[in-house]
């Protein structure tokens, strides 16, 4: 019976529009969640009877195919927090842990990251973003693993070399009295402070003295206090290093010499110190790029030196490979480890499994997962989040269009009942 018929299509129309207002109704839900992907209803015909020939074919309504999610991108906004990151281009963040019972590994849009009380970086609901580790020189290495960021501390280093940059006044005089070390400023020219760091971390202050000898000729002493000094005395100065410097009429440092002897307090070997105040001519350098005598007043222009004590780790930035780099309390900079993007040649077949989280399936295929920024994978933007990409305005049209749908099926039902009606009063 077509009636019969009618009254069935009428019945799937008004599934299919209900479905559609679920749809659309959890997208608008989700228009201020982060990550969040907004979803599309489709549906088919379905076909139930039909005349040889294909030429009186009769339909049965409609049928829900499937939900389809719509991976556009979302727009950024800044955060300002360095552990929010937001995905640009395909691909999706790894995680790892326990949600809704099951334990296992998902994958999201949604960058709120925080760091956990035993320094793993972990999404809100305390699952473990994966990522590449990285060893203690910072080298990236490894398979995908929960990546620790907030144990890390910077070892220290012990100085090797120090660099000095400075002049020395040409025309100063030379000091009456002799060179006293109990006495430093008053039987020398100029001096600058600088840093020496043991193999423990310890830093000492180093006083380096010029002592004009005549005409282009210099001596310096680089002295510090014998508490920092194996059987040194404290509160007495130590000479740890000193030498000659030789000038040319130019001002240009010819020749230098230099021993150094220096043991820090608690250590039994001695540590090496090379004082580099520029390459003099006889060794093939200008003579100019460190220590000069000109006529102007004599200062230093730049100290430096390659040691550093132990520092703790201070803050992280992420760059846009994922890379992820701790800035510790002593100035020093580390890569910590590189946040892990996956890659679906069906990511649209992935299955929402509760709290901003996805789960593969068959249809997805098997994730692949590399460096951001690499093999099509997306960029990370730290600082940001991404926002839903569901339109509001679009949602509302759809809504409006669910609606009328309803009520045009309902109307087909109303229609067919009276007419069903017609046919049974006409045996009375």
């Amino acid at each position: 019976m077509s009636l019969l018929t009618a009254l069935s299509s009428g019945t799937t129309g008004l599934q299919a529009s209900s479905l559609e207002l679920s749809v659309v109704g959890d997208n608008i839900a989700n228009a201020n969640t982060v990550g969040f992907k907004s979803g599309r209803a489709a549906f088919e015909d379905a076909l139930s009877q039909s005349v040889i020939g294909g030429t009186g074919q009769i339909g049965l309504g409609s049928r829900l195919a499937g939900v389809q999610k719509i991976l556009t991108q979302g727009a950024l906004a800044s955060t300002g927090l360095a552990t929010d990151l937001a995905l640009q281009g395909n691909g999706f963040f790894v995680v790892r842990g326990a949600h809704a019972g099951q334990t296992g590994t998902f994958y999201t849009r949604d960058g709120q990251f925080t760091v956990d009380d035993d320094g793993y970086l972990v999404n809100l609901e305390g699952l473990r973003v994966q990522g590449f580790p990285a060893d203690p020189s910072g080298a990236l290495a490894g398979l995908p693993d929960d990546l620790l960021v907030g144990t890390a501390s910077a070892q220290p280093r012990a100085t090797t070399r120090l660099t000095l940059k400075a002049n020395l006044q040409a025309d100063a005089a030379v000091p009456t009295a002799a060179w006293d070390p109990a006495n430093p400023g008053a039987t020398s020219n100029f001096s600058t402070t600088m840093t020496v760091y043991d193999a423990l971390g310890a830093g000492h202050a180093v006083q380096v003295y010029f002592r004009k000898t005549g005409d282009g000729a210099w001596d310096w002493h680089a002295l510090t206090d014998g508490a920092g000094v194996a059987g040194g005395t404290a509160g007495q100065l130590t000479q740890i290093a000193g030498g000659t410097l030789a000038f040319g009429d130019g001002g240009e440092l010819t020749s230098m010499t230099q021993t150094s002897s220096f043991t820090p307090a608690g250590q039994a070997a001695p540590q090496p110190l090379d004082f580099s105040f520029g390459d003099p001519t006889s060794a093939g350098g200008t003579g100019l790029a460190g220590v000069t005598q000109f006529s102007a007043t004599s200062a230093s222009t730049f100290i430096g030196q390659d040691g550093y004590g132990s520092g703790q780790l201070a803050s992280v930035r992420v760059g846009p490979e994922g890379v992820i780099s701790g800035v510790f309390t002593n100035g020093q900079t580390r890569v910590l480890g590189q946040v892990a993007v996956a890659g679906f040649a069906a990511p649209d077949q992935l299955d929402r499994a509760g709290g901003n989280l996805l789960q593969q399936t068959p249809g997805s295929g098997q994730p692949v997962v590399g460096a951001a920024g690499s093999g099509g994978r997306a960029s990370v933007v730290a600082g940001s989040l991404e926002q839903s990409n569901v339109d509001l305005a679009e949602q509302f049209v759809r809504l409006i269009a669910a609606q009328r749908a309803f009520q045009a099926n309902s109307k087909t039902i109303t229609t067919a009942d009276q007419l069903l009606s017609e046919l049974i009063a006409m045996k009375r």
